[in-house]
């Protein structure tokens, strides 16, 4: 879980600057659109944060659940 948070914050920092660079460069070409908008850019951190903790807690639990020489076992 840990390392799913450690690529997440990569991930959420690099994607909102290329967002706010992107948004910058679109507002210029496009009329009436905003470069920076917050609520979207918290809307989708959320939703992204939201479903690499799925991603990542799903498989977790399972792997938690196998007893560890059944596991040496089948390797």
């Amino acid at each position: 879980m840990r390392d799913a948070a450690t690529m997440l914050l990569a991930g959420v920092i690099i994607g909102t600057v290329l967002a706010l660079v992107a948004g910058r460069g679109a507002s210029s070409m496009l009329f009436g659109l905003k470069p920076y908008d917050p609520a979207t850019l918290t809307f989708a951190v959320a939703l992204l944060a939201v479903i690499a903790a799925l991603a990542s807690f799903l498989p977790a639990r399972r792997a938690a659940r196998l007893d560890p020489m059944v596991a040496l076992r089948n390797e």
